[in-house]
């Protein structure tokens, strides 16, 4: 069998220059962590951190019938968008379950970015091209874009003297202008820490331009680089789905609690099997859960009942900086799903004792 390449980000030389522990992640080397995983979480709730999250996939969809393509492949009603605004969303596959979740962005009147997960990059270039039976124009940026993600409480105030655009900006939105001198520059508020912050998108020909910039302007905040390890605590002290833990191609948007991104408003792919899902119900349920004796749930540990018997699966656990306490999240079947049920989650031979709460787990 043939190994896929590891890639190299455009930064990587910076990242290794400034200690990071660099590691294959959806096909690139990325920077795990640098001072360590508590220290750099912390750090972006109470201040301002930076992620190199340029493994993300960037598809442009622009042109007559961008909308009409984007609404038949995605379940979220994009037609409630305008100009500057984002928008959260999955491509529904053919079974029931999902190809990946995507931001979707509306730049311009008929243009649109679709920023996809880098570990689905081929999959999902493949589904949408295959999808595109109207010839709209989509082009592949993935690998000659760079994003950068500054997060915490201080990200406007650091990254404002770089910009002539007004960060002061509402969550799920976009602009595009001049940052650090560089024209063409796409800063969005989307966030996936729950810290606030901005996303900035730039060509990989820039990437040293702003990285020197948003370093220098860092100092003034006492900012730190921070790891895909506490992005990963981070978005699930919020609830966040990550796709292939949480979600993935057997799981419905339904089960995962996104029904709120799953408008039957319209027709998209697979809509008529999922209306039928909603409308008979669901059998198992995402939920969030904390421990309440010593242990760290892990990704694929069975849940159980206090017979025992198997109500359910962990997709994502850890030990929560911000919380002092262990939290996952899991499908359990709906009669175990809801508020304040008690769960156990079986580690190593012992069922240590849980129960269901609501998220996000961090209320900041």
């Amino acid at each position: 069998m043939e190994v896929a390449e590891i890639k190299d980000i455009a930064l990587k030389q910076k990242h290794i220059d400034l200690g990071a522990k660099m590691v294959p992640f959806a096909g690139f080397n990325m920077p795990l962590q640098y001072t360590g995983l508590t220290e750099e979480h912390l750090n972006v709730r109470s201040n301002v951190g930076v992620f190199d999250v340029s493994h993300m996939g960037e598809f442009m969809v622009t042109g007559e019938g961008a909308l009409e393509f984007i609404q038949r492949i995605t379940s979220n009603d994009v037609s409630k968008l305008s100009v500057g605004k984002v928008q959260y969303s999955c491509f529904p596959n053919n079974d029931g379950g999902i190809v990946d979740d995507l931001l979707v962005y509306q730049l311009g009147e008929e243009e649109y970015m679709l920023v996809v997960n880098g570990a689905n990059l081929d999959k999902d270039w493949n589904w949408v091209t295959q999808h595109n039976t109207t010839d709209v124009t989509i082009t592949n940026l993935s690998d000659s874009i760079s994003l950068l993600a500054v997060q915490g409480p201080n990200a406007q105030k650091m990254l404002q003297p770089l910009t002539n655009m007004d960060l002061d900006m509402v969550y799920y939105t976009v602009q595009r202008g001049t940052f650090a001198g560089v024209d063409n520059v796409i800063v969005s508020s989307t966030g996936y820490t729950g810290a606030g912050g901005f996303e900035v998108y730039f060509d990989n020909a820039n990437a040293e331009t702003i990285w020197n910039a948003i370093q220098e302007a860092g100092k003034a905040v006492d900012m730190k680089m921070a790891g895909l390890a506490c992005r990963d605590t981070l978005r699930l002290e919020m609830g966040f789905c990550l796709y292939g833990n949480d979600i993935n191609d057997t799981t419905s948007p339904l089960e995962a609690g996104l029904g709120w991104i799953t408008k039957f408003t319209k027709d998209f792919v697979n809509s008529e099997a999922l209306k039928k899902q909603k409308e008979e119900g669901v059998t198992k349920k995402l939920v969030g859960f904390e421990l309440l004796e010593r242990g760290i749930p892990r990704h694929d540990y069975e849940i159980v009942d206090v017979n025992g018997t198997n109500i359910g699966i962990v997709t994502s656990g850890t030990m929560a900086p911000s919380l002092g306490k262990a939290i996952g999240m899991g499908y359990v079947t709906i009669e175990n799903a809801k508020a304040d049920t008690e769960i156990y989650i079986a580690i190593r031979n012992k069922q240590i004792k849980a129960k269901v709460v609501k998220m996000p787990f961090y209320k900041g």
